[in-house]
């Protein structure tokens, strides 16, 4: 049997991690500045991490949710003293696909509508209903077709109050910064203008924080920044530090009934003891102020660089935007200078590396830069 072939890979084999460095099957170390999809939150295999998962192994992986899963109620309060929401719920899934979904369908249970508001260039998952509202029209197959997904431009006020006055909206759905969509920052403004309508309309409030959530851009929440309260927080990437785990956070006004959600996998016991491990260390380690400090040295420094178009972003979850003729650079990166970015089409190379990123590392990316630039 061979692999359903749908991945464009580097010919690179990664064998060790360890903080924000791995290394290949020749020995080769890497920097990652990628952390497998802004995944790796707190460092490859960090030693409290790993002997977290190692003791609950040894007690037991998983049962499913027809019992009493302690970890869960100490994941649901650690989470929701780190993140400030002590208040909301917790619902446990496996993936930022699944929260999406779970926190679509929520939404249209409790207002009984059907319309999504969604914005260009988003980014929400792969599932059915999740990809129904992700701007990609190459990923989204017939039987996944809808109506009732609009999509507005982004930033505008005008098309979404016109939106809400033709429409019976369901739920808005937006990134605090698209990932997919290149680095784009929604304004505390339009944030504040979306809580105002959906409070105006009965409409739920969807923050989509699969990416830019978990103290990445140097609040829990990039929504954070706007000093608004979403209704429902989507999370997963770096949730679990690489172990799947994703979940949503409901605010108080939601009621919850037997059988409304469900799922077989998420909260198990390996993906808790990884998810509090992953709190316990960006608690102990300070990393929602490391990624403020770091990622604000890291914008200052590259917007003083030539030939860069535009640098977008809050903490470290940064867009460098750069001009046609420099599309190689980020190749370069890799396979000269040995550190791992991401991208976002057409020429914006994406940094999302550990929160635990260092000053030193940095610089090492910005001398590298540095010289492609020049």
């Amino acid at each position: 049997m061979k692999l359903f072939d749908v991945y464009p890979v580097n010919d690179i084999t990664i064998v060790k991690a360890k903080g924000s460095a791995v290394w290949d099957d020749k020995g080769q170390e890497y920097l990652d500045l990628y952390g497998g999809h802004a995944v790796i939150s707190i460092g490859h295999t960090h030693p409290h991490y790993v002997q977290r998962i190692t003791d609950q192994l040894n007690k037991v992986g998983f049962y499913s949710n027809s019992i009493h899963i302690p970890l869960q109620q100490e994941l649901a309060q650690k989470l929701g003293k780190v993140s400030g929401k002590e208040d909301y719920q917790l619902f446990l899934v496996n993936s930022g696909a699944e929260a999406n979904e779970n926190a679509l369908k929520l939404a249209s249970f409790h207002n009984g509508k059907k319309k999504i508001i969604a914005f260009k260039k988003a980014f929400h998952g792969r599932t059915s209903l999740a990809v129904a509202a992700t701007d990609n029209p190459k990923i989204v197959a017939p039987v996944n077709e809808t109506d009732n997904v609009i999509f507005l431009p982004w930033e505008d006020q005008e098309a979404l109050e016109i939106a809400f006055q033709q429409n019976a909206v369901s739920s808005v759905i937006i990134e605090g910064i698209q990932g997919v969509g290149g680095i784009n920052v929604a304004s505390a403004g339009f944030l504040q203008k979306i809580r105002s309508l959906c409070d105006e309309h009965n409409a739920v409030f969807i923050a989509d924080s699969v990416q830019c959530g978990y103290g990445r851009s140097g609040q829990f929440f990039s929504h954070d920044h706007a000093g608004v309260n979403a209704d429902i927080y989507t999370m997963a990437k770096g949730m679990g530090n690489g172990f799947p785990i994703g979940g949503i956070i409901i605010s108080p006004k939601f009621k919850a009934s037997y059988g409304l959600l469900g799922t077989t996998f998420g909260g198990n016991h390996l993906a808790c003891a990884a998810a509090l491990a992953v709190l316990e260390v960006i608690e102990q380690e300070n990393l929602i102020a490391n990624a403020e400090q770091v990622g604000n040295y890291l914008m200052e420094e590259l917007k003083n660089l030539p030939k860069i178009k535009e640098v977008r972003g809050k903490g470290l979850m940064i867009g460098i935007d750069l001009p046609e003729e420099l599309g190689h650079v980020k190749k370069e990166l890799l396979f000269k200078h040995k550190i791992f970015t991401g991208e976002a089409k057409p020429n914006v190379i994406r940094l999302l590396p550990s929160l635990a990123l260092t000053k030193a590392q940095a610089d090492q990316f910005l001398n590298a830069i540095k010289q492609e630039l020049n």
